[in-house]
């Protein structure tokens, strides 16, 4: 039976990010923010032990947004089924959060159409779960949701992104297009000067007999 749940990700989950990494703590790049997704470690590290010992892994990057642990959609759906999983944009990047975060006890849950099945926190759209974390919860309660990619659905989703890709370069072709069409298809009138003109011969009618 395929798992439901990749082997790496609770260990994802429970791993301590942006601390300072002991080998290169006088380094400027020296927050531990990557986690590797081969080697059985739940230890971060950083840029600089990303590339002297995890050079040739499978390596995503954890960041921030208000003291909370984010990944870029872009990154983790990769490797992930992050469906079913509230997004956000932060700084112009699609994110979701890892884990679950605490409610604000000012927010109430009156008139908010849509919640967490698992923590009940608000969501802006019809997702059902407000983190990577919470997921996981509801996939060991219920069994009806995975994380894992399926080879049918990296094909379908290979295939729009070619589709969507080829429509906008059509669209992007047509746009250049009619600027060119705009530009070319009326002909400039030429330019005659009237200083250097002659007049020409006057021809009178001739006298009617």
């Amino acid at each position: 039976m395929e798992m439901l749940v990749p082997p790496w990700l609770e260990s994802l989950l429970s791993t301590a990010f942006f601390t300072i990494c002991p080998r290169h703590r006088e380094a400027p790049r020296s927050e531990c923010n990557m986690f590797c997704l081969d080697c059985n470690s739940s230890d971060a590290f950083c840029f600089y032990c990303r590339s002297t010992q995890h050079r040739d892994h499978p390596v995503i990057q954890i960041r921030r947004s208000s003291y909370h642990d984010v990944v870029r959609v872009a990154e983790i759906q990769k490797v992930l089924d992050i469906s079913g999983v509230q997004t956000y944009v932060i700084n112009s990047a699609r994110v979701l959060f890892l884990n679950e975060r605490p409610q604000p006890k000012s927010s109430t849950s009156k008139g908010v159409s849509h919640l967490c099945e698992i923590c009940g926190r608000s969501l802006l759209d019809p997702f059902r779960f407000c983190s990577l974390g919470c997921k996981l919860v509801g996939i060991k309660k219920s069994g009806d949701a995975n994380f894992n990619l399926s080879t049918k659905n990296e094909e379908i989703r290979d295939g729009m992104g070619r589709r969507l890709g080829s429509k906008e370069e059509e669209e992007e072709e047509m746009r250049e297009g009619s600027q060119k069409d705009m530009y070319t298809s009326t002909p400039i009138p030429p330019q005659y000067s009237t200083s250097r003109r002659r007049k020409g011969i006057p021809h009178r009618a001739p006298f009617a007999s």
